[in-house]
């Protein structure tokens, strides 16, 4: 079995090799960290942190890199908006981005580059560049020259002609001016009265927002990535420039395979969710209001590519399987409590089908990382595993191999649902009051313990196994 990727520069599914056997490096745009994140900047998150453990799964070492741009326009005006320093904006979101992110059980990337950090490196990048021609600089300002790279345009299948046009829109007069041509972009970007700059050959300054990532990337991972991925957003001009910068200053592949997510749509007309059009809703504002998990599950089971619509509805059905699960785990448990250790499995046949539902998985996220089949394979085996749970005798090895499997397979989309605290001794002991209450025909007594244990959120399901009981979700 081989996975194949869907790869945004060629427009086509491909066969997944890295350039080492068994390892791979995966770099991921991060986070401008002047504010908050919303849900829609958490789903590329969500998405690529998925993609990352289904690789570790089937035996990959990924090496993941995600930067934080900590020097950008949007930073200056919030440090003087919160009357901080640029650094300090940056300080505080970036500590914010991983509570909200470690909230959804987002895994830490290997590294976390900062755009501060790599001024120097940065500049040498430039001036190389610059004496290789691909590069000039205007009045203090660095641009690259896009007639010097032919494939300009290949990874967002756009014609020169088309993005001169565009260029020529989002540009202000005196801008062109300056430069060669209307699609040059800039690589660093003269210092204006009162913003944070550096020293340079061209005077005071600071880094153009595309020729970070590249700097960071090829710095941390070399200069051929296996992977680079990021929003739908950043195809172009982001990583379009990403691949002209560095591929001419190393001549050589700058990345093999480029993923993107799909947006997050939100409201009656599915409008991209964005802070520039005010439509969003801040990660940590939903997860202090919704189980994290839910939210986790709500932006990982869908696949990666297509569009994700948030509304309460999407959010309910999440809720509703995130309790299906947490479900199956707490019978499952129970059963495995009361059953004794056998020295040899008599029900193989159940294990087989849990190993075909595993394989069904791995075709499902082979093909693509398609995480809404893959989940349709978790709920077969949520489907078996009640089916089993209701034989008048089970097998403690059997049961186990279940838990594992489910686990297992929910741990590649981050989701944790069993709590060490799950069993609580006076809860325990209430219900074996209850218990013997019932016995000894004390129906009084027996339904006060019910209704105490449900007014502390605990609910007592009586089945032919015994008394089990629940969190209240």
């Amino acid at each position: 079995m081989s996975i194949q990727l869907y790869n945004t520069l060629t427009r086509q599914k491909e066969v997944f090799t890295p350039q080492k056997e068994n390892e791979v490096t995966f770099y991921v745009c991060g986070p401008t960290v002047y504010n908050y994140i919303h849900i829609g900047n958490a789903r590329s998150s969500v998405a690529f942190d998925t993609i990352r453990r289904y690789l570790e799964y089937r035996g990959f070492t990924v090496n993941y890199v995600s930067n934080f741009t900590d020097v950008d326009d949007k930073i200056i005006k919030a440090a003087k908006e919160e009357g901080l320093t640029p650094k300090e904006v940056a300080d505080k979101y970036i500590e914010a981005f991983m509570e909200d992110t470690g909230a959804l059980n987002i895994k830490p990337a290997n590294k976390y580059p900062r755009v501060m950090d790599h001024i120097e490196d940065i500049v040498a990048f430039n001036e190389r560049l610059i004496e290789k021609g691909h590069a000039y600089e205007a009045d203090g300002d660095v641009y690259f020259r896009t007639d010097s790279f032919e494939k300009y345009g290949e990874l967002s299948h756009m014609s020169l002609d088309e993005l001169r046009v565009g260029a020529s829109e989002r540009t202000n007069d005196e801008e062109i001016a300056r430069k060669e041509n209307p699609i040059d972009f800039a690589l660093w970007k003269k210092a204006k009265d009162g913003e944070i700059s550096w020293s340079s050959p061209w005077g005071e300054g600071r880094p153009g927002w595309h020729i970070e990532c590249s700097v960071m990337a090829t710095k941390h991972l070399g200069h051929t990535l296996d992977i680079h991925a990021g929003g739908q957003d950043l195809e172009f001009p982001h990583h379009e420039n990403e691949i002209a910068q560095s591929e001419s200053h190393y001549d050589e592949t700058f990345a093999n395979y480029w993923l993107h997510n799909g947006f997050v749509t939100f409201g009656q007309d599915e409008e991209k969710m964005s802070k520039s059009l005010g439509n969003f809703v801040l990660l940590r504002d939903l997860i202090n209001a919704v189980d994290p998990m839910v939210v986790r599950y709500l932006l990982g089971t869908v696949h990666y590519r297509r569009p994700l619509k948030y509304d309460d509805a999407a959010l309910e059905d999440a809720r509703n399987n995130i309790a299906r699960l947490r479900e199956v785990l707490r019978r499952t448990n129970y059963r495995i409590d009361q059953t004794e250790e056998t020295t040899e499995v008599q029900d193989s046949d159940w294990l087989n089908r849990v190993n075909e539902i595993e394989t069904s998985f791995k075709v499902a996220m082979d093909d693509d990382f398609n995480a809404a089949n893959g989940m349709t394979a978790v709920f077969e085996l949520v489907k078996v595993m009640n089916h089993y749970l209701e034989e008048e005798t089970v097998e403690k090895v059997v049961l186990t191999e279940m838990k594992q499997k489910l686990n297992e397979l929910l741990s590649i989309f981050g989701l944790v649902l069993e709590k060490e605290d799950l069993v609580d001794e006076t809860i325990q002991a209430l219900i074996d009051e209850r218990n013997q209450a019932r016995v000894d025909r004390n129906f009084q007594r027996a339904d006060e313990i019910r209704d105490e244990l449900k007014a502390q959120g605990i609910l007592l399901d009586d089945t032919p196994h015994g008394t089990q009981w629940k969190r209240e979700n």
